[in-house]
């Protein structure tokens, strides 16, 4: 099948496109800068060269780097200095980085330099692409970015391999940038004025790790609605706290919105408790709860503020994909063709570092609420005794789903600690001339981490939902789950079958795991 081409014109780059990239095989996909990003590349290179040749003091171009800003290089040395600045910042530590994180960044950069503010040769940008279109993927340690002056380390790391230096992987072997480059047909650059400071300044792995936390963190939310209903419908529970009109009289937009789409999972469900005044004088005044615990009846709520959270990380991370964030920039008057440089500071991760933040915070309260509806599930005291001890028929012999909370405990723990907020930290650098950063590397690191954890609590409730509606079916013979939550019972039991007796359970927790991450769970049943 002939490779899909993907237009960069630094203005419309989307999350999904950067998601469908950074999971490819070399080959799917080639790529091609739009008539116009070349125009604008050509014209701030041919800025740069001019600044060259007029002598002129221009930071990064002739003139070194952070706290090195007063003292002039001289043009003659000017190749030299943007090589230095390549090998002298790849000092980062670590595991290697993802490739999909790796492709990410490579994509994004490219993206970033057709924008046409940085200066640099199309034949850099060229080159990021054509390593991306074959997998040339350098080895970036994870660590050692402070999110400014953008992701320093890491990029340099990845333009090392542009310059024939470093390292790369190159079909599932680690070897040496030169070689990476020359089995892949592919000739080393000799970076020019502006290039290497081009290629290392910006906030370009914070936005490969916030395209791809907001897309995960988009599935676990829609996960997290499911498992929620499933778990109302084996705990006897009522949606009545999901009626449109208590989320009209407070109408924060996502709550509306997640109440709308758990009324539509639940569509139809004969699971669930009626708790309509005709229901309770007919069964009897008082004999049933007229409401349910917070994690089921505060589900729009909860839920819908942390759908908040992820939907401000998506418009924050689209943003910042069509961004120029090294510095200085170049700035071109169409009409009068002047040409202006300005230092300046995009290249500061704040708001990245903020919204990543934001959206760890989010999911760990998603993994929180999963936690608690797990443990009532669970313990038969806290649920009316609707469900048997720990999911089990002869408890005491058998000690059932006892100890996936634990599991799923320790988890939601974990993510307490990892949710603390990066962005709140920061280190001077550079001899105090740097003397904030946002920290905005380590915010995304964490988000994803949390993301993570969540997934496996979440399918750890599954699990036990899942197991709870097979105990109900004992008692409500006949009784109908809802439109959504049917097709979600029914991927969990091709996978994970009901659990007659004491087994060896974490494949089954692995199973499910794989169908909330893979989004295959979500896929069909939320849209």
């Amino acid at each position: 099948m002939p490779a899909k081409t993907l237009f960069l014109d630094g203005q419309t780059l989307r999350i999904d496109d950067v998601v469908a990239v950074a999971h490819a095989q070399p080959g799917d996909f080639s790529f091609q800068l739009t008539a116009d990003a070349q125009r604008r590349v050509a014209r701030a290179r041919q800025a740069v060269e001019d600044f060259v040749a007029e002598g002129r003091v221009v930071y990064g171009i002739t003139t070194g780097f952070g706290a090195f800003c007063n003292r002039v290089i001289d043009p003659e040395q000017t190749a030299q200095l943007q090589r230095n600045i390549v090998m002298s910042h790849a000092v980062g530590v670590g595991r290697p980085l993802d490739t999909a994180v790796v492709r990410a960044m490579m994509l994004i950069r490219a993206n970033t330099l057709a924008k046409g503010h940085s200066g640099c040769r199309q034949a850099v940008i060229d080159l990021l692409l054509r390593m991306v279109e074959r997998g040339v993927h350098p080895v970036i340690p994870r660590q050692g970015s402070l999110g400014a002056s953008g992701d320093l380390a890491p990029l340099a790391h990845m333009a090392l391999v542009l310059i024939g230096l470093g390292e790369a992987e190159w079909r599932g072997q680690v070897v040496s940038g030169e070689a990476a480059l020359a089995e892949a047909g592919l000739t080393p650059l000799e970076l020019q004025a502006k290039e290497g400071l081009a290629l290392t300044n910006g906030t370009t792995l914070m936005a490969a790790l916030g395209a791809l936390a907001v897309f995960e963190a988009e599935n676990v939310a829609a996960v997290a609605d499911i498992a929620g209903c499933l778990s109302l419908e084996a705990l006897h529970g009522t949606p009545a706290a999901f009626d449109a009109r208590l989320q009209q009289v407070r109408p924060h937009p996502r709550a509306v919105e997640c109440a709308a789409n758990l009324r539509q999972l639940l569509a139809g469900s004969t699971f669930v408790r009626d708790v309509s005044l005709t229901a309770m004088v007919s069964d009897g005044a008082g004999v049933s709860e007229p409401q349910d615990p917070y994690t089921l009846r505060c589900i729009p709520q909860v839920h819908g503020a942390c759908h908040d959270a992820v939907k401000y990380a998506r418009w924050v991370v689209e943003i910042e994909l069509n961004a120029a964030t090294d510095n200085p920039l170049i700035f071109i008057d169409e009409a009068s063709d002047q040409v202006e440089v300005i230092s300046g500071g995009n290249f500061h991760g704040e708001p990245l570092a903020i919204a990543f933040d934001y959206l760890g915070l989010a999911i760990t309260e998603l993994g929180n609420m999963a936690e608690r509806r797990l443990t009532r599930l669970t313990d038969g005291a806290s649920n009316r005794h609707v469900l048997p001890d720990f999911l089990t028929k002869e408890g005491g012999l058998n000690s059932g789903l006892m100890l996936v909370q634990y599991t799923a405990a320790a988890l939601a723990s974990e993510n307490k600690s990892l949710a603390h907020p990066a962005s709140a930290d920061t280190i001077p650098t550079s001899a105090n001339w740097e003397d904030h950063v946002s920290n905005g590397p380590i915010a995304a690191r964490q988000a994803r981490r949390v993301l993570r954890n969540v997934e496996a609590i979440l399918a750890i409730e599954l699990l036990a939902a899942a197991q709870g509606i097979d105990f109900r079916r004992e008692v409500m013979p006949g009784a109908e789950l809802g439109a959504g939550t049917a097709k979600a019972y029914a991927a969990i039991r091709q996978r994970v079958p009901f659990l007659q007796q004491d087994g060896v359970l974490y494949p089954f927790i692995e199973a499910l795991r794989d169908l909330v991450a893979s989004g295959a769970l979500r896929q069909g049943i939320v849209e």
